[in-house]
């Protein structure tokens, strides 16, 4: 899967750049290039928002990658969730509903009801998983990985601050260069609330320069620190969700 956003819808931190080698691959370029990979690929255009691609093909049929778009909310998602039943009921999805159906609700349910924090909600998945969410409705992006990062999910960005993620290593080369590396495990990523580790909300994140098998480094990936957190703009990391009243209403922060 890849997603290419521009950096109005989400603003991506500035330790993934690496300042000797940004990748220069422009938008239309890239898709030949991910259809020349996966020759079944779907693209869609998402106007000035970006863009997203999807394949099926050459995938671990235990970790499937899904499609789906229900309204405004368009979900790739990656990997194979182990308590599907038990989120069907909780979300009242019918017995056919799948992964990236799940996932698609789970987050409408965060932005339309806000009945909890967006860490609950991820802590309650349990299997092995990345999803990307783009919703048309608020141009804004929702971003996750599970907590033992066990399906391969890269972000970065490319010469124009655009952010692009997708799990192919070369893809990420060609559109970022070096500026790139995996998005951390149990964290997730909102337009509005830059990164956060649904693991552990209440504390920061710092960043840690990604080096390859080959010795060559990369953008930063994100580490949970034991220090407290604080807001931070510039790193694209905020402070939690913040709660209003004994109820808490996270719709306006996803």
């Amino acid at each position: 899967m890849l997603a290419v956003f521009n950096k109005t819808v989400a603003k991506c931190p500035e330790e993934l750049k690496n300042a000797e080698s940004l990748g220069n691959l422009k938008e239309d370029v890239l898709i030949q290039h991910f259809s020349s990979i996966y020759p079944d690929a779907l693209s869609v255009n998402l106007g000035v928002s970006g863009f997203i691609a999807f394949s099926s093909d050459k995938q671990n049929p235990l970790l499937p990658r899904l499609f789906a778009v229900v309204d405004d909310i368009f979900c790739l998602f990656h990997g194979h969730i182990e308590n599907i039943a038990s989120l069907k009921q909780l979300y009242g999805l019918t017995k056919t509903a799948n992964e990236v159906n799940i996932i698609i609700e789970a987050y409408r349910s965060l932005r339309d009801r806000g009945s909890s924090p967006a860490d609950h909600a991820l802590r309650n998945i349990e299997g092995k998983f990345a999803f990307i969410i783009y919703d048309s409705s608020t141009k804004s992006t929702f971003i996750s990985v599970d907590d033992d990062g066990s399906v391969p999910l890269f972000w970065g960005t490319d010469s124009e601050d655009h952010l692009v993620v997708s799990g192919n290593v070369e893809i990420m080369q060609n559109a970022c260069g070096r500026s790139f590396a995996p998005f951390p495990k149990g964290c997730y990523f909102t337009s509005s609330s830059g990164l956060i580790s649904y693991e552990h909300p209440r504390k920061a994140l710092k960043a840690v320069p990604w080096v390859d098998s080959s010795g060559q480094t990369f953008g930063s990936t994100f580490m949970v620190s034991e220090e407290p957190k604080i807001e931070n703009k510039q790193l694209g990391l905020k402070v939690a969700m913040p709660r209003v009243g004994s109820d808490a209403d996270w719709s306006n922060h996803i």
